[in-house]
């Protein structure tokens, strides 16, 4: 499980400085060619504890407090400026803020595409949000996506990490989500000794099998994240392992997005450079949107394993 605190890795002095790693050399940094994303975080509050989630979210963490309309209407107003396409919520698990279908609706009446991640368990499916969500579909169709965290298509894995008796209701929600046309995602992890083809054609068996319609061969559709630990110890990112990887910072996610969080006690909500690290002092980058566009130095473990070594992205 992660470690509590979530603080950065500093076993042999490496995540340390910001400009240089331990051996000395550059750190390697990103800088933001286009905010495409912009991130909302509605609370670390969560229906569940899962084995390892990546930001700690469980029923008593409310180191992130609920967003309210007042909090998200001026970062909505920003990133329309900057022309940011998408809007993201997540958590914790975002039906639990009581404010959930009232924040979406004002990102999609703006015009941003509007992406929700959600366990789909009892909190979406309680009448009042059910009947808010129909609400949205009816009015903006296409424009929301709805992606369901299924860590892996046979119980027995998914609720090694999610926890006894949270297979059937997130199927539940699922097939529910399906069978009223949404847009549809959904979100596994690459732990499980298998490879993606593999998990791939597995997933496909359980969708097929429950009617549900997402294209398990679409990476954009079903999204396999890499799996870290913050107790880990992966190298460290120069500025040579770019060329040494045969890739670029702009594919990193700190180069296309940011995410608005509101820590417990705090008068006004921040952005934090990424969805990973909302309790970092470090990647805290202030309370005006614009000005948070800056390079990010990638001196965190997460910035190692799940973004340039992993290849993840919480985003398409």
């Amino acid at each position: 499980m992660i470690n509590e605190t979530n603080t950065t890795n500093k076993i042999g002095g490496k995540f340390c400085d910001p400009n240089l790693t331990a051996t000395g050399e550059t750190r390697a940094e990103v800088a933001v060619h286009q905010l495409e994303t912009l991130w909302f975080n509605t609370g670390t509050l969560c229906n569940i504890t899962c084995e390892n989630c990546y930001i700690l979210s469980s029923p008593t963490n409310d180191r992130l407090v609920y967003l309210t309309p007042e909090d998200v209407a001026p970062f909505l107003d920003q990133a329309k400026a900057l022309g940011t396409r998408e809007i993201g919520f997540t958590g914790g698990e975002p039906y639990l803020n009581p404010d959930m279908n009232r924040l979406t609706e004002m990102a999609l009446a703006m015009g941003f595409e509007v992406l929700v991640l959600t366990n789909a368990m009892r909190p979406m499916q309680r009448p009042r949000v059910r009947a808010g969500l129909l609400a949205l579909h009816q009015q903006y169709g296409a424009q929301l996506t709805m992606r369901v965290s299924l860590d892996h298509y046979s119980q027995e894995l998914h609720e090694k990490e999610r926890g006894p008796d949270s297979f059937a209701p997130t199927m539940e929600g699922l097939e529910w989500l399906s069978q009223e046309g949404f847009k549809l995602a959904a979100a596994g992890r690459t732990c499980w000794g298998e490879t993606e083809d593999e998990a791939r054609k597995g997933y496909h068996a359980l969708f097929t099998a429950r009617n549900i319609h997402i294209d398990a061969f679409d990476p954009a559709a079903l999204v396999l994240f890499p799996e870290m630990e913050a107790d880990g110890d992966p190298p460290e990112i120069t500025t040579q392992c770019w060329d040494i990887l045969g890739k670029s910072p702009d594919d990193i996610m700190c180069a296309t997005s940011r995410m608005v969080v509101k820590r417990k006690g705090a008068d006004k909500a921040t952005v934090a450079s990424c969805t990973l690290l909302p309790y970092e002092p470090a990647f805290d980058l202030g309370e005006d949107l614009g000005r948070a566009l800056r390079p990010v130095k990638l001196n965190h473990p997460f910035c190692a394993t799940f973004c340039v070594l992993g290849g993840g992205s919480c985003s398409v």
